[in-house]
């Protein structure tokens, strides 16, 4: 199974099989009700590692997602297209997409003996967009 992440704003932020380790999509609603809330949310997580390339259209857009989580809200900019495709033996088992997604938390993490850092993006849709959020799947890649 591999993932492809495409962040779509002032500029383009790729990740791929190579760099995604795993996900975790959440619909976030409020646990104390006793109907089903209009207060509904959408969450991706997306652990990885981040690979040591620099160069060129080798380079590891890491960083880029580094840059964006600290884009402050007064700016559009902190508010991006972001599409999650999850694939499995050619197939698109899911594809996600968040039209006004923004970043929760970002985190890096290094060790002197994994060879490479690991990275852990939170980020959700707009929560008075979240009618606008996409989920496709079982097509071919």
């Amino acid at each position: 199974m591999g993932f492809i992440l495409k962040v779509e704003g002032a500029e383009t932020i790729e990740l791929g099989m190579d760099n995604i380790r795993s996900v975790v999509y959440d619909t976030d609603t409020p646990d104390d009700s006793n109907a089903r809330s209009t207060d509904v949310g959408a969450t991706l997580r997306i652990t990885g590692k981040i690979i040591t390339a620099t160069d060129g259209d080798n380079a590891d857009d890491t960083i880029k997602l580094a840059l964006w989580s600290i884009v402050p809200a007064e700016k559009a900019d902190c508010y991006r297209k972001v599409t999650l495709e999850v694939i499995a033996a050619d197939q698109v088992v899911r594809k996600i997409h968040f039209p006004n997604a923004f970043v929760v938390d970002y985190t890096e993490r290094y060790g002197d003996t994994e060879g490479v850092g690991e990275f852990t993006l939170y980020i959700k849709q707009k929560k008075d967009k979240t009618e606008l959020t996409k989920i496709d799947g079982g097509f071919s890649a």
